[in-house]
Order: C-alpha cells, then sequence, then structure tokens
C-alpha cells in the first residue's frame, strides 16, 4: 500500500482539494485498495475546520466527492507513517521540515508540481488569491502526474 499526506498551511483549501483529487482518480483507476490518502496542515490555525467552501464548491462543479475531513496538524511521527509527504509550496516545505526536525533522510518531502514538467514551482493559495478554479488545474496536474510516479512502484 502507497501512503501520500498532503500538506498545505491551514488543511482547508489546497490539501484537501488534493486528497480529493488523488482519491477521486485512484477510485476512477481501479487502484483506492492500493492507496492510504491523507491530508493535513502545517499550522494550527484552521484545526476543526471543514474543507474551505470554495474548495467544495469547486470539487462540487467538476463533479469530484469532496473528502469529509477535519483540518489538523501534521505530526512529526508521520515521516515513518507516510511515503509521500506533499507540500503545496515553499512556505509548506518549510514549515514540514521544521515540524519534521531533523530532515528528509528518505527523500519523501516535496511539492506536488514536482512531479510534472513544473519541477520547483508553486501552487498559489485560494485562501489569499480567491481564484480556485487555478488552484484546481495546478493540483489535478500535480495528482495526475504523481499517480503515474506511484504507478511504478506498485
Amino acid at each position: 500500500m502507497i501512503k501520500v499526506l498532503f500538506i498545505c498551511h491551514g488543511n482547508i483549501c489546497r490539501s484537501t482539494m488534493a486528497q480529493s483529487v488523488f482519491q477521486y482518480l485512484t477510485d476512477q483507476a481501479g487502484l483506492s485498495e492500493q492507496f492510504y490518502i491523507d491530508s493535513a496542515a502545517t499550522s494550527r490555525e484552521e484545526i476543526g475546520n471543514p474543507p474551505h467552501y470554495g474548495t467544495q464548491q469547486k470539487l462540487r462543479q467538476v463533479g469530484i466527492p469532496c473528502i469529509p475531513h477535519c483540518a489538523r496538524q501534521m505530526r512529526r511521527e508521520e515521516y515513518d507513517q507516510f511515503d509521500y509527504i506533499i507540500g503545496m509550496d515553499s512556505w509548506n516545505i518549510r514549515n514540514i521540515n521544521r515540524i519534521l526536525g531533523n530532515g528528509d533522510p528518505d527523500g519523501k518531502v516535496s511539492k506536488l508540481l514536482d512531479f510534472t514538467d513544473r519541477k520547483g514551482q508553486d501552487i498559489a493559495d485560494p485562501w489569499y488569491t480567491g481564484n480556485f478554479d487555478e488552484t484546481y488545474r495546478d493540483v489535478k496536474e500535480g495528482c495526475e502526474a504523481l499517480l503515474d510516479e506511484c504507478l511504478l512502484r506498485l
């Protein structure tokens, strides 16, 4: 089983969108039993809150079920529990590494767009931009590329 943890600042916009999109892609491919997918925040600001209404609305618009989720903060011990720890932007990566404390010895931490031709690029936070369409396009592109990467491990 491949375990994937999506991370953003608050765990209500991008990471929950990525969790829902990736779950949908694995379901559509008949691979849901081969994956464990979750999401978390680097901050404590939104703990306990559901996915942002903009995320829910965009997923509904494209016909992808929004995973029922309450925002939570990533924990250090999750490094050993997941195969992929995926941040949405450079700030998330810095905060993930701060939470982990001892770096990324197994090379599990990366940005979602690192699996695409846009390696190194950030996924904009729609909390600030208000543009859930752009965020969805980037998340979908990253999730499709991540699934292709994971299929090489199955």
